[in-house]
């Protein structure tokens, strides 16, 4: 019955500072905002096939998600790193390590890099990487994947 995700939904503070860096730093597409309730949805990749929803809620009421967007792999691996950081936001991969680059989960596999939105929120560029999975090797670069083969 089920054919993949739809719809999430996170906390925001301040609304407006949420609508601004969905729509205008990750180029979403909003349709839906509500003043009274305090909600704006988006469209995440085409219109109609999966949405955001943002919520504003008192600051000490936001509880912290996590969510992804799918990506190409040259997008998450060529070009991630320096859009974020264009956008004065702060790439940083799984393993917390210095040198900012994607990394691979090996047991999908998949290659990712994880940033922050003004909430705290933990969100990640992913892409699907070709080849079967290989769960004994963990979560490695890019090179060591390549090399694996």
């Amino acid at each position: 019955m089920i054919k993949g995700l739809f719809e999430t939904h996170i906390d925001v503070e301040d609304l407006e500072r949420s609508i601004d860096f969905y729509k205008n730093v990750m180029g979403l597409t909003q349709c839906y905002y509500e003043e009274g309730r305090r909600i704006a949805f988006f469209w995440v990749g085409e219109p109609k096939g999966a949405m955001l929803g943002l919520w504003e809620k008192p600051k000490g009421e936001v509880c912290v998600r996590h969510f992804a967007f799918r990506c190409d792999v040259d997008d998450v691996l060529n070009k991630s790193v320096s859009f974020l950081q264009e956008n004065n936001l702060k790439p940083y991969n799984f393993l917390k390590s210095d040198d900012l680059a994607p990394m691979v989960f090996a047991w999908m596999p998949a290659i990712a890099i994880y940033f922050n939105d003004p909430d705290g929120n933990a969100l990640e560029f992913i892409a699907m990487l070709e080849g079967e999975a290989k769960p004994e090797l963990g979560v490695i670069s890019y090179q060591e994947w390549e090399q694996s083969f």
